[in-house]
């Protein structure tokens, strides 16, 4: 069965280097990784088929604003006859620390909008998740406000960040090549 490996994030020029964006980030260090081109149109989604060791895979970024998620998830596994448990979702994560992974085999949507879209769309829990820590907003460490957030997760990474990030994306890609070979199991074993 193909697995759907969906990276979040908005469209357009102005987010592609936001911390909202570290999903389409990670399929972008995937697609080049292993050779495929994710340039088909599917479902309100960017998308490429290809091979990730001896799995077959979709990469897929929404064309959806994050918050609509859901959407092109819900079409997609419609489309490819997949089911939840068949669809790895690589998004951030405010509350982690930056560049730090957590990997779950399901759960809630933890206050992320993106993952409350995709589990109303499918009307299920149980997928696969990575979040990757972009940290809070610095200025507001104690209180945060609801402006601070929301400038912060659509702000890009600042330059002393790049390097945690660069890294977080190869630990990333590596745990999505750990669960396709290994399950997640091992994969949480080694990342989170």
């Amino acid at each position: 069965m193909m697995k759907l490996i969906i990276g979040l994030g908005n469209p357009g020029r102005e987010y592609s280097h936001s911390r909202h964006n570290i999903g389409f980030l990670c399929i972008n260090h995937l697609a080049h990784q292993h050779s495929i081109q994710v340039k088909k149109t599917r479902c309100q989604a960017q998308v490429g088929g290809g091979l990730i060791g001896n799995d077959d895979v979709l990469l897929v970024k929404p064309k959806t604003y994050v918050n609509r998620s859901g959407d092109a998830v819900s079409k997609l596994l419609k489309e490819c006859r997949a089911k939840p448990k068949d669809v790895i979702v690589i998004c951030d994560d405010l509350n982690l620390p930056l560049g730090k992974l957590r990997i779950r085999e399901n759960g809630s949507a933890g206050g992320h909008n993106g993952l409350k879209s995709i589990i109303a769309s499918i009307g299920s829990e149980d997928f696969s998740r990575i979040r990757i820590g972009i940290g809070q907003p610095l200025s507001e460490q104690k209180s945060r406000s609801d402006d601070a957030v929301v400038d912060h997760v659509l702000g890009d990474f600042l330059p002393d960040e790049q390097d945690a990030i660069k890294a977080a994306i190869t630990r990333a890609a590596e745990a999505i090549e750990c669960i396709l070979s290994e399950g997640i199991t091992a994969a949480m074993n080694t990342f989170n």
